[in-house]
């Protein structure tokens, strides 16, 4: 893979549709950028993006090439095996990722907690409980690096030593909110910060509803806590649904503002959750889809299970009969919750088998 032919193309802000329409008509990457802004232009491309492929700025590019010489940066061009396979089947796929952190993040399963940037303290409780509760049940948390939901979703997942992912609107190095600065660097750490913009690009206003499609593209469901009826969490929300992904929402108090967003979701069909127990219910079908993807690689793996009493009383009372999850309550002194993320992480490391009706049986 050579960066500075797709570097060249990311600054040109080539998008995926005129790729695939250049390289049929001059083959590769380093074939399209060999082009005159006039073969360019007659291939189709705007005029603005003819101009900007043939005359790169080379020290835009040299600044970009210099960062990827870091161990955590990394340049995920579209087609690449690297490229999160739930990323390509979007409408508006990326035409590149550059991430800061570890790639494999970005395939695993996941979750997506957004909401207001102005929540309630309630609010922010929330969004810290879940998302504890579902970064130690195995998802990695999706975000925006946004002040309020946003940064208490980081912050959960990465309380319980979790993973998470933030969708930056800008250039990967830049960090917005400045006061998100020693965040962003945490979830390097351990997770992902990702962006399609190209080092140096501004948060300009219209790259943040543009972002919010990879954020609900890349996980699996959306969590909406406090939300006003007009704001970019509804966006977000709608492009989820439209991209065939889960919705929930949480209530709230009618007399609260930030609550009529998430009242409308409801309305329109998006499900109801009082628990993080509730979303483990609706999405463990469809992390168990990427079982084999977690499990082919050692990097590609949910959090280690922990070693205490719990998990060991809970796997003498699983068989290899269908067993419900009531009656593993009954027998396991567990709660409900408890029981529903043990479960799912077990899953997720092939040890277990959800059947239909709630019942769960160990797998040969």
């Amino acid at each position: 893979m050579k960066h500075h032919d797709w570097l060249t193309l990311a600054h040109a802000y080539v998008n995926v549709a005129e790729l695939l329409a250049l390289q049929d008509r001059f083959g590769d990457t380093a074939g399209i950028v060999a082009q005159s802004e006039h073969r360019l232009r007659d291939a189709g491309l705007p005029e603005q993006k003819a101009r900007a492929l043939a005359s790169p700025d080379q020290n835009a590019i040299e600044a970009a090439l210099l960062w990827l010489e870091h161990d955590s940066h990394h340049l995920v061009p579209y087609g690449s095996d690297e490229y999160p396979e739930i990323l390509a089947e979007l409408r508006g796929a990326p035409l590149m990722l550059f991430v800061n952190g570890k790639i494999d993040s970005l395939h695993l399963p996941s979750l997506a907690i957004i909401g207001s940037r102005n929540p309630t303290q309630g609010g922010l409780r929330n969004a810290v409980d879940f998302s504890r509760y579902l970064a130690k049940s195995g998802y990695t948390i999706v975000s925006g690096l946004a002040q309020g939901i946003d940064t208490a979703a980081h912050r959960g997942a990465l309380d319980v030593k979790g993973r998470t992912v933030a969708f930056l609107g800008h250039g990967i190095d830049r960090v917005y909110p400045a006061q998100n600065y020693d965040l962003a660097h945490q979830i390097a750490e351990t997770g992902a910060l990702v962006t399609e913009y190209p080092l140096g690009a501004p948060p300009d206003k219209r790259h943040f509803p543009e972002r919010n499609r990879l954020i609900s593209g890349l996980a699996l469901g959306t969590l909406v806590i406090e939300a006003a009826r007009r704001s970019g969490s509804l966006i977000t929300a709608r492009l989820a649904a439209e991209q065939g992904r889960e919705v929930f929402a949480l209530p709230g108090s009618i007399h609260n503002p930030l609550s009529r967003g998430c009242h409308e979701l409801i309305r329109q069909g998006a499900k109801l959750v009082e628990t993080a127990a509730d979303i483990n219910t609706e999405l463990a079908p469809l992390a168990g889809h990427l079982q084999q993807k977690l499990t082919e690689s050692s990097d590609n793996k949910p959090l280690p299970l922990e070693a205490d009493d719990d998990y060991l009383a809970l796997r003498k009372i699983l068989s290899h009969d269908p067993t419900s999850i009531n009656e593993l309550e009954d027998r396991s002194g567990l709660t409900i919750d408890q029981l529903s993320s043990m479960l799912l992480i077990l899953e997720l490391h092939g040890e277990v088998e959800a059947l239909s009706g709630g019942r769960y049986a160990l797998i040969a």
